[in-house]
């Protein structure tokens, strides 16, 4: 049994150590990183995972980020927010078990009861399409990132409808 909650101060050492063991070494040279150094995760949106005994089982984050300009019918340049999701991660030993997905259904649902309307992510397509991501044509995560890796969930209909342009820190 999997027990979602929100994320507490207490846990960031712990879904710290859990992102260690998950990722290679330098994951906080990616430009995923950059966007996150000096801000605060969404509070209440990110979550940890853990079983029947309290072992942590997973854990997912999100961060605020601006898509700078996008042009407005007036012709104004204006930014628009999103969270950008990640990192998600399942401890080893609880892999093929469904947290991962458990953990992205339940936060995305949550991102739209607190009244965000895009999510983004950078991300194996593959992976992330079965939650309904899909490719962002036209916005730019900080180099280096592989365009096709960037990924874009609507939490309202038409929400990333002509969205184009660079991906900044919102704080």
């Amino acid at each position: 049994m999997i027990k979602l909650s929100p994320e507490t101060p207490e846990e960031g050492w712990e879904v710290e150590t859990l992102y260690d063991l998950c990722f290679a070494p330098g994951r906080e040279g990616l430009s995923s990183y950059r966007l996150r150094d000096g801000v605060a995760p969404v509070a209440g949106l990110s979550h940890v995972a853990r079983d029947e005994f309290g072992e942590l089982a997973g854990a997912i984050r999100y961060w605020p980020v601006l898509i700078e300009p996008v042009q407005t019918s007036s012709g104004r340049a204006q930014g628009v927010r999103a969270l950008l999701l990640g990192p998600v991660a399942v401890h080893p030993t609880r892999q093929g078990e469904g947290v991962g997905g458990l953990l992205i259904r339940q936060s995305l649902a949550k991102a739209g009861e607190t009244g965000w309307a895009r999510v983004m992510l950078v991300g194996d397509a593959p992976y992330y399409a079965r939650f309904g991501f899909t490719p962002l044509a036209g916005v730019e995560m900080p180099p280096p990132t592989n365009p096709a890796r960037v990924l874009g969930y609507e939490l309202e209909v038409g929400a990333w409808s002509g969205i184009v342009g660079k991906v900044q820190k919102d704080a």
